[in-house]
C-alpha cells in the first residue's frame, strides 16, 4: 500500500496544479473581457469573375455584427450601387445594376463592431478585412470577312485586346447565338465550298472563357456537331436563356409541307435529349423564346401566339392578335415589345406588359429592324428607320433610346442612308452599342469573290466596318445623358456582331 500511495501522489500534485493554472487562466479571461475580435469568415465573391447575371455577394461574420456600423464602413472600390439584407451571422448585398465588365474591384471593411461591443460601450472593432473580385472582361464576336478569316466566328477581347478565330476555315457561319456563361456559342454553318445555306448544320463551339464561377475554362475552338440536315433543312433557331434548349425552325428535304416547330433540350451536364416538335397546326414565322426557357413566342398569321416548348401546344398559353413580330423580352419576363403594321405602311412600337397593359412607344414610315431592353433600367434601346422624302425610296437608319415608363425618344445616332442590313447588340452591363456597317458588293465596281457572304436581303458582302458606342448610365432626370458621346470605330472587319454574357 506505501508502495502504491507514492505512486500516485505526484499525479496527483501535477493534476491540481494543472487545474489551479486553468482556473487562474480562466479568471484573468473573465476579468479581461472577449480578447477575440470579430471577424469576416467568408466572402462567397473572394477572388471570383462575375457577369450580369451575378448579382449579390454574402459576408459571413464570425459573430453578430451590428448593422449600422458594418453598413457604415462597407467599402467597394470602385462603387457598386446596392442593398443589404441581414440573416443572423450574413450580411446578403444585392447589386442595384450590373457590375460593368473589365475591372477589377476590392471590398474592405474596418472600424465595424459586433453587437456584443456596441452594447458594452467597448472600443473593440473587426479585424480589417480585404477582398477582391472581377467581372468578366468584354468580350465580342463577329462574322469576318479578311480573306483568313471570312465567313468564320471571330472572337476580339476588348479587355485584353486579343483576336481568336473560332471556327474552322472549311465552314461559312450564317447565324450564332452565345450559351448564357459564355463559354460556348451555338451556330449554324455551311460548308465553304458550297453556296447552299439550306444544306447549313448545327454546331457548337467553345470560347476558351470559363463559364460559371469556379469553373475552368475549356480549350478555345472544340466543335461539336449538334444536329445534320440530312434529313430536315435548319431554317432558324433560338436558344432558350437558360441555355439548355434549342428551338428550330425546319424543313422536309424532300417535303415541303412538313415544316414547322421542333426542341432540343440539354440536361444539367450538357447532354443532348430527342429532337421533338412542337405540335401545333398554325404556321410559324418568326419566333422568341420566352425569359423562363419554358414558351415561345411565334409569330402566326396577323399576331403572335405563346406556345408552351415540353407540353401540348395545340393551345396556345396566349395569344396578341395586333402584333406581327415580337422585338425582345425584358429579362424577367414581365414586359415586351411588339411590332404592329399598319394599312397605311407604317410601323408602331409597343410596350406590352404581363399584366395586360399596352402602350405605343414609337411610329415609323420605315423599319424596326432590333430592339434590346437595358438590363437594369425602364430603356429600350432601338435600331430603327425613316422614309426619306423625295422620289428615290431610301431609309434612313438611327439609333434611339425610349424611357419605357414616360414614353421619351432620345436620338443616339443617326447612321448613313440606305444601309438597311445592320445589326445592333447591347452589352451585357449595358454601357455599350455594338453596330456594323456593311459596304456591298453593289458599292464597289469589278470586285470578284468566290464564295461570296451575303447580307439577309441578298446583298454580296464586301467588306465592314465594326462600332462600339459607349452609353452612360441611364438616368430619369437627364435628358442629355449620351450628348456628347461618340461612336468609336473598331480595328476590326467583319459583321454581325454580339456582345458576349
Amino acid at each position: 500500500m506505501t508502495t502504491n500511495k507514492s505512486l500516485i501522489q505526484p499525479l496527483d500534485r501535477a493534476a491540481v496544479i494543472v487545474l489551479l493554472i486553468l482556473t487562474l487562466l480562466i479568471g484573468l479571461i473573465i476579468l479581461q473581457g472577449d480578447a477575440v475580435k470579430p471577424s469576416v469568415r467568408d466572402f462567397s465573391w473572394e477572388n471570383a469573375k462575375i457577369g450580369a447575371d451575378d448579382i449579390n455577394f454574402s459576408l459571413r461574420f464570425s459573430r453578430p455584427m451590428d448593422i449600422e456600423s458594418v453598413e457604415n464602413n462597407l467599402k467597394i472600390e470602385p462603387p457598386l450601387a446596392g442593398k443589404i439584407s441581414w440573416s443572423g451571422k450574413r450580411m446578403v448585398y444585392t447589386l442595384l445594376t450590373p457590375a460593368p465588365y473589365g475591372e477589377k474591384y476590392t471590398l474592405e471593411l474596418q472600424d465595424a463592431k459586433d453587437q456584443f461591443s456596441v452594447a458594452k460601450g467597448t472600443n473593440k472593432v473587426i479585424e480589417p478585412f480585404k477582398g477582391s473580385f472581377f467581372s468578366r472582361d468584354r468580350v465580342i464576336v463577329y462574322l469576318g470577312t479578311e480573306i483568313k478569316d471570312r465567313g468564320r466566328l471571330v472572337l476580339y477581347n476588348l479587355t485584353k485586346q486579343k483576336k481568336r478565330i473560332l471556327t474552322p476555315k472549311d465552314l461559312v457561319v450564317l447565324d450564332f447565338e452565345a450559351f448564357p456563361q459564355g463559354d460556348k456559342i451555338l451556330f449554324s454553318a455551311h460548308a465553304a465550298n458550297s453556296q447552299d445555306s439550306l444544306s447549313a448544320q448545327l454546331y457548337t463551339v467553345t470560347t476558351g472563357i470559363a463559364g460559371e464561377i469556379g469553373k475552368k475554362a475549356k480549350p478555345a475552338g472544340k466543335l461539336d456537331l449538334i444536329l445534320d440536315s440530312k434529313e430536315y433543312q435548319i431554317l432558324k433557331f433560338d436558344l432558350s436563356p437558360d441555355g439548355k434548349t434549342i428551338v428550330l425552325q425546319r424543313a422536309h428535304q424532300n417535303n415541303p409541307s412538313d415544316f414547322g416547330l421542333w426542341f432540343l433540350t440539354f440536361d444539367d451536364r450538357g447532354k443532348e435529349g430527342k429532337l421533338q416538335p412542337i405540335n401545333n397546326e398554325q404556321p410559324a414565322g418568326d419566333f422568341l423564346i420566352t425569359p423562363d426557357s419554358k414558351a415561345v413566342a411565334v409569330a402566326q398569321g396577323k399576331g403572335t401566339a405563346i406556345l408552351p416548348i415540353q407540353t401540348d401546344a395545340s393551345k396556345p398559353l396566349d395569344f396578341l392578335p395586333q402584333f406581327g413580330v415580337l422585338q425582345a423580352f425584358s429579362k424577367d419576363g414581365s414586359q415586351a415589345v411588339l411590332v404592329k403594321f399598319n394599312t397605311d405602311y407604317t410601323r408602331d412600337l409597343f410596350l406590352v406588359t404581363n399584366q395586360g397593359t399596352q402602350k405605343q412607344l414609337i411610329k415609323t414610315t420605315g423599319s424596326i429592324l432590333k430592339c434590346e431592353f437595358d438590363p437594369a433600367s425602364p430603356t429600350l434601346y432601338c435600331l430603327l428607320t425613316q422614309l426619306l422624302p423625295g422620289e428615290e425610296y431610301q431609309e434612313q437608319p438611327y439609333l434611339v433610346s425610349i424611357n419605357v415608363k414616360t414614353g421619351q425618344q432620345k436620338p443616339i445616332l443617326v447612321l448613313p442612308p440606305d444601309k438597311r442590313d445592320l445589326q445592333m447588340s447591347l452589352s451585357p452591363d449595358g454601357l455599350g452599342l455594338l453596330f456594323d456597317q456593311i459596304v456591298s458588293e453593289t458599292d464597289i465596281s469589278n470586285v470578284v469573290r468566290a464564295n461570296p457572304l451575303k447580307t439577309n436581303d441578298g446583298q454580296e458582302i464586301s467588306t465592314s466596318s465594326l462600332w462600339l458606342m459607349p452609353l452612360l448610365p441611364a438616368s430619369d432626370n437627364d435628358a442629355n445623358i449620351n450628348a456628347e458621346l461618340k461612336p468609336e470605330k473598331l480595328p476590326l472587319v467583319g459583321f454581325y456582331p454580339r456582345w458576349l454574357p
